[in-house]
């Protein structure tokens, strides 16, 4: 990765999981909307710079020097925030090699538990997941328009160190909601971080699913990591009575299985292919919570 200079529009969780897998070679640039968490982004390799909507003469400076751009910022109602403050800048960005956005797998919608992969036909459920798809095309077409190749890693359910079924149990709010049939992907940030390392070292586009090989039932990862942490795992609450927020349960209105052909044909590998493997590496290597893991976990 030598030379490469990374910029990451919305360098939150995934963000800083990417940047702290930099082998060294790259420097790396990130924005956050919040001068208080600009320690945390240094902490994990990252110059931080505000980005609250628009383009300012850091962020000006810093996009002539990037070769390598990735957005990981949600669309908003009037589009995407980063295209709408900065498109004429990225379009004249002179070093500029590739683009990398991060999507969601909510763009498929509901597929009554079918198998979707990237040719599937996108048919968006929620708003937020309609605003993807729209914030997708553009992000195409402007590569199209520049003629470089813009990669769009359409993620599962993220989790990993601090944001997972481990620290639901241990801090208490860990569910076991049981809606018949209903299976989840999901996607442990170092994947997310590895497929996005390997992407750029090739300067490829398309379309990827960046999601984990095993869709699940959600109750039997809390389930699991009960197991590990040798407790007695929260009762199942059927679906249908539990007590959700309208988003949560907007969730469950989606299912489908998600294949993670192309991403692999590309050449990558993962390293945590199914929830299993990831819960056990955390456990074990005590790489799970915010704070002190501990073994076994203390009520």
């Amino acid at each position: 990765m030598s030379g490469k200079q990374v910029f990451i529009f919305g360098a939150g969780y995934s963000g800083k999981a990417f940047a702290r897998a930099n082998r060294g070679a790259a420097t790396i640039a990130g924005t956050t909307r919040s001068e208080e968490k600009f320690e945390a982004l240094r902490q994990a390799g990252i110059v931080p710079l505000l980005f609250d909507g628009k383009l300012t003469n850091e962020i000006g400076d810093a996009l002539e020097k990037t070769t390598h751009l990735v957005v990981s910022v949600g669309p908003e109602e009037a589009g995407d925030p980063v295209l709408n403050a900065t498109r004429q800048a990225i379009a004249g960005m002179p070093a500029l090699e590739w683009i990398g956005y991060l999507s969601t797998v909510g763009v498929y919608g509901d597929h009554g538990g079918a198998w979707v992969d990237e040719t599937a036909a996108c048919r968006p459920v929620s708003k937020r997941s309609v605003m993807r798809v729209e914030a997708e095309q553009a992000w195409e077409k402007l590569g199209r328009e520049i003629d470089w190749p813009v990669a769009i890693l359409r993620l599962s359910g993220i989790y990993g160190p601090g944001r997972n079924a481990l620290v639901n149990l241990e801090n208490g709010t860990a569910r076991r909601l049981v809606k018949p049939d209903q299976v989840f992907n999901r996607i442990h940030c170092d994947d997310i971080s590895g497929a996005l390392w390997h992407l750029i070292s090739g300067n490829r586009g398309g379309i990827f699913n960046v999601t984990d090989d095993e869709p699940a039932p959600p109750q039997d990862v809390v389930a699991y990591a009960a197991h590990l942490m040798s407790v007695e795992p929260p009762p199942g609450i059927p679906f249908d009575t539990a007590q959700l927020s309208p988003m949560a349960r907007s969730f469950y209105g989606e299912n489908k299985r998600v294949a993670n052909a192309a991403i692999k044909a590309a050449g990558y590998r993962f390293r945590f292919p199914d929830y299993r493997s990831a819960f056990d590496h955390m456990w074990a290597s005590g790489d799970w919570g915010g704070g002190e893991a501990r073994s076994p976990m203390k009520r």
